[in-house]
């Protein structure tokens, strides 16, 4: 008979047993090359701060491809295998090992193993552009996350690579092959972006960006002032894939990304940002929840525009005379008590008190970059930054925020045209009172980023938008 495999010790029973873990020593990051002539990479970024390379890059790995624009990207398991009956136990072996690298503009997915040495992650495997639309249907995948049952992959267009409807894509997050389409029924559902659930709801919800088309080669401006992008919110039967409820936040609420859940199992709410308002340029974060048999949505917070001299803005803002915040991030911390805004036009990361998740209350703000401002960092208070304060992730302990500045490069192009740079920033808070204050000594900008631009985070161990958990 053989041996138990003891139990992972990155999957957390709880939010507050992750919250109790040991600190982060590493981040893994994302970069990509805005040509496409050179590979992306994988990138370790040393978080510990008793550390001599604290805050420096310690790992390379380039992507054996070009031209993949790697965005989104995630672990293969988390916390919430402990769901599957036995994983609790450990009897096969799970691991949060791997990292799944989707490539945007290639569709290739790229898995790196992170044993046995986290600072030198491998190339384990590609699954292919081919497998990915025979298999699932799909193409241009986005965001992962790890469930229960598999990964699921969502991505933004169907098989031909340029069109919809998107969906999301099943893998097995041991073997990692594209199982199928993880939908049975859509409903109404075309556009897609993100999706996340309620384990212990049976619910999965969805957002809505574009189709590959709408997207890739920057914003279309006669498409947004037509409402033609997302403004939708999806329900979803979890184990079923069967769509249940659409939830339109109004035509004016122009592209409904990113989806944080709360961490709590039993509750039945979150967030989802909404980048811009045609109506007023203002960009807003809503909060779902169920009110008896139904989903529904309200607007909780409302971010106004900034007002510019036009001589000041990129020609794409230039009539309007304003510079819009863009929130093109959000994330909840893992105790389910701060929410992180992310305003990446007007280079501000904004941190509100959702104790009352109904009525969100500013309790912090910091600023770096920005289409107009361009704030610099306290460590280099002579360097004019561009870019913003982008893709946002929280420590499990939810005291250190990590911020990168690239949002997509055609997009990147038109709202900063005299180049974004590259750059990475920590900010320190308190989890109880709040309050944002940089981190002079954590600055990783520049050539440390060899002309790649950095994107998402993931820490070691996971962190507030990587795991669900399923007790108490």
């Amino acid at each position: 008979m053989s041996t138990p495999t003891r139990m992972d010790p990155t999957f957390y029973r709880s939010a507050a047993e992750a919250i109790a873990a040991p600190s982060e020593r590493l981040a893994y990051v994302v970069a990509f090359d805005r040509a496409g002539s050179r590979p992306d990479a994988l990138t370790v970024v040393d978080t510990d701060a008793g550390s001599p390379s604290y805050g420096q890059i310690v790992g390379w790995a380039e992507l054996p491809t070009v031209g993949d624009e790697l965005h989104h990207f995630g672990w293969n398991a988390c916390s919430s295998a402990l769901l599957h009956e036995g994983h609790d136990m450990g009897h096969d072996g799970l691991q949060r090992r791997y990292l799944l690298l989707p490539g945007l503009r290639s569709s290739n997915v790229h898995v790196y193993d992170t044993h046995p040495d986290p600072r030198a992650p491998r190339l384990h495997k590609t699954i292919g552009a081919e497998e990915l639309a025979e298999k699932a249907g799909y193409s241009r995948p986005h965001t992962l996350h790890c469930g229960p049952d598999g990964v699921f992959l969502t991505c933004l267009g169907s098989a031909d690579g340029d069109d919809g409807p998107g969906g999301i894509a099943l893998l097995d997050h041991s073997t990692f092959d594209v199982l199928r389409a993880w939908e049975t029924d859509r409903g109404p559902q075309y556009l897609a972006y993100d999706a996340w659930w309620h384990l212990n709801q049976n619910t999965l919800v969805s957002s809505e960006w574009g189709t590959p088309s709408m997207v890739e080669d920057g914003l279309v401006p006669e498409l947004l002032l037509d409402n033609r992008y997302g403004h939708r919110l999806h329900f979803w039967d979890l184990a079923e894939g069967r769509h249940l409820q659409e939830v339109d936040l109004g035509p004016e609420h122009q592209m409904v990304l990113e989806l944080r859940p709360s961490h709590d199992p039993d509750a039945t709410w979150g967030f989802v940002g909404v980048v811009v308002s045609t109506a007023d340029l203002s960009a807003s974060v809503w909060r779902w929840h169920r009110d008896g048999d139904e989903w529904k949505a309200e607007k909780v917070i409302t971010i106004p525009a900034e007002p510019a001299d036009p001589d000041d803005l990129p020609p794409a803002l230039k009539p309007f005379s304003a510079v819009p915040p863009l929130v093109t991030d959000i994330d909840l911390s893992v105790d389910d008590r701060m929410l992180y805004v992310s305003c990446w036009g007007t280079g501000e990361l904004k941190q509100y008190d959702v104790s009352d998740p109904a009525h969100p209350r500013e309790v912090g703000s910091v600023r770096l970059g920005g289409v107009v401002r361009k704030t610099p960092h306290p460590a280099a208070p002579g360097e004019p930054l561009a870019g913003g304060p982008q893709m946002v992730e929280v420590s499990r302990d939810g005291r250190r925020i990590y911020v990168t500045n690239s949002l997509y490069g055609a997009w990147d192009d038109q709202f900063f045209p005299d180049g974004t740079g590259s750059w990475m920033a920590k900010i320190d808070t308190d989890p109880g009172t709040g309050g944002l204050g940089l981190d002079d000594r954590f600055f990783p900008h520049g050539e440390d980023w060899r002309g790649l631009r950095p994107h998402q985070v993931r820490l070691q161990g996971g962190d507030a938008s990587s795991d669900s958990y399923c007790y108490r």
